[in-house]
């Protein structure tokens, strides 16, 4: 049978009136001696009156239970309470041959709102312990990262340290290996150059040698080849050459004599022009001197008047013979200074030369007569 036993407004320990509610799994007992008990309690009542019964023992036990305790201790630990009500009750109810198999408290509740009031304090103790357990979690938590933080930088200087020592190692022993490779490589370049250069001298020695065979074979063939273009000369060109020349010989021998003999006829003719007009030419300078002679002898005689006098019949001669080039010229324009008197005085300058050159008088020393 389940039996729910309900308690209202029963005052706790500390006179503050709840309810209680509870389930109950019970039954008759088959043992001889406590079915003879059930018999006799509830032998013709009804299953309700039987219930009825165990109900009202279940409630007067949980009643008086109830005054022993803490709302406290009855909110708290449901469990223990349910373990002392069976407890408590099941002799009684063994006694009329029932056997309490289970009881639970199924609510605990209150009508002045202790439990409301008890629920907000110790929301509120533990939303301040929550609270404070956050705030100090988190200074913890802020004082252990930042102690990790400190941890971790350590730990990352000091690798970040080894990283650089060993990087730094590494390098060193790297640049170590990088020259010694290097020297080896080197070495190695060199000694195959030194190598490579001998075997090109190997080679260029044997391709001098093959060029010296193949020059002397071209010498060889350009010896004979000469040799066959001499005898091939001497007979297409010396041979008709010799002949020929023999001919021009006879030729310019016949032709040397002839321009000789010619050539000293015209030498002979030229001589005989030239002599006859020497003779001719020293005629008229004897006569030209004679001529000289007598105007000398006759200026001499006749003095400074008959020098004068020919002096002034040959100055027309001169003029004409001045002005007879600007008698083509239509104007004369002198362009700057006035240089007409220079001019002038120059011409006049140059007429002593002139009249000296045509009469032989020289009139610088000539004195004239006013």
């Amino acid at each position: 049978m389940t039996l729910n036993p309900v308690c209202d407004s029963v005052e706790t320990s500390e006179g503050v009136p709840v309810a209680v509610t509870g389930v109950a799994q019970v039954k008759v007992m088959r043992d001889v001696s406590f079915l003879e008990k059930a018999c006799e309690q509830f032998l013709g009542k009804s299953v309700k009156e039987v219930e009825g019964v165990i109900l009202q023992t279940l409630e007067g036990h949980l009643r008086a239970i109830l005054g022993t305790l803490s709302v406290e201790a009855i909110y708290q630990d449901r469990d223990q309470f349910a373990q002392l009500v069976r407890e408590v009750a099941s002799p009684d109810v063994c006694k009329m041959g029932i056997e309490i198999m289970s009881f639970t408290i199924k609510d605990v509740y209150d009508n002045v709102e202790y439990l409301d009031s008890l629920g907000r304090a110790q929301t509120a103790n533990v939303k301040r312990d929550a609270d404070i357990g956050v705030a100090e979690a988190n200074r913890d938590a802020g004082i252990r990262e930042a102690e990790c933080d400190k941890n971790k930088m350590d730990t990352k200087f000091s690798a970040d340290a080894k990283i650089a020592d060993a990087a730094r190692n590494y390098k060193m022993q790297k640049a170590d290996f990088d020259q010694e490779v290097n020297a080896r490589k080197a070495e190695a370049e060199l000694a195959y150059e030194l190598q490579a250069a001998k075997e090109k001298q190997k080679i260029r020695a044997e391709e001098i040698e093959i060029e010296v065979v193949e020059r002397r074979k071209l010498i060889d063939v350009e010896e004979k080849e000469i040799l066959r273009r001499e005898k091939e000369l001497i007979a297409t060109v010396k041979r008709p050459a010799e002949a020929h020349a023999y001919k021009m010989q006879l030729i310019a021998e016949g032709t040397r004599t002839q321009t000789v003999e010619e050539a000293r006829a015209d030498a002979e003719k030229i001589r005989l022009i030239g002599a006859s007009e020497a003779e001719a030419i020293e005629a008229v300078g004897k006569a030209e001197a004679e001529k000289m002679r007598l105007k000398a002898s006759a200026y001499k005689q006749y003095g400074e008047a008959a020098m004068l006098s020919l002096v002034l019949e040959t100055l027309p001669k001169i003029a004409a013979e001045v002005s007879a080039p600007l008698s083509k010229t239509d104007e004369i324009v002198l362009v700057g200074d006035d240089r007409t008197t220079s001019e002038v005085s120059k011409l006049v300058s140059q007429l002593p030369p002139a009249v000296q050159a045509l009469t032989g008088v020289d009139l610088s020393k000539v004195s004239f007569l006013t």
